[in-house]
């Protein structure tokens, strides 16, 4: 099996896992376009990797008893075959695992939960307007699904939604909210969009 492609490292992080001191590990590649990505650079799946996936694993290691967990951001994370076996890999070396995600592949989501401590799912906002901010058709439904299979799931998680005004309007967000907190979601960050840069 191929290794997980990082294209980023932060080596400790307190605001990415609730409640931990963790290392964040970047997934290259990303199948949605969404405008106002903050890491655009993590899109093209095939770039080069910013370093092995066993120099990672080797840095874990030094850290044992200082870190609580690692959290697997993107890109999208759930878009590497590889991710399963990192998630197993840094589990064995006793860390807590959490995941990123836009929840863009329901199935492989389901079969990570297992895996996962926590997740931070980002809901992109009113179905309506999934294929305008993603520019990818039909992006809503996996959203939804994945939403779903997570709070069927034991897994501790957030929602996030990054808002622009451009994109949908303040009762639209309002709604959102609303009906995330209807299908028994607890928590629910709204981050506002940063246009600079």
């Amino acid at each position: 099996m191929s290794s997980l492609r990082v294209g980023g490292f932060v080596p400790l992080t307190t605001i990415d896992f609730p409640g931990r001191l963790a290392a964040v590990v970047f997934c290259q590649g990303c199948p949605w376009r969404c405008s106002y990505c903050h890491n655009p650079q993590l899109i093209p799946a095939g770039a080069e990797a910013e370093r092995p996936w066993q120099a990672v694993l080797d840095f874990l290691e030094r850290r044992r008893g200082l870190l609580d967990g690692v959290v697997f951001s993107g890109g999208e994370p759930t878009l590497q075959a590889a991710l399963p076996q990192a998630l197993r890999e840094v589990r064995a070396l006793g860390f807590e695992t959490a995941l990123h995600t836009a929840g863009m592949y329901p199935d492989r989501l389901a079969a990570l939960l297992p895996l996962l401590d926590w997740v931070g799912l980002d809901i992109k906002g009113p179905a309506e307007h999934y294929d305008a901010i993603t520019a990818t058709p039909g992006s809503a439904s996996a959203a939804q699904r994945s939403l779903e299979l997570l709070l069927a799931s034991s897994v501790d998680h957030e929602c996030r939604t990054t808002w622009h005004a451009g994109l949908f309007g303040r009762d639209e967000l309002d709604r959102l909210g609303a009906g995330l907190a209807q299908r028994g979601v607890r928590r629910w960050k709204v981050q506002a969009c940063r246009v600079e840069g």
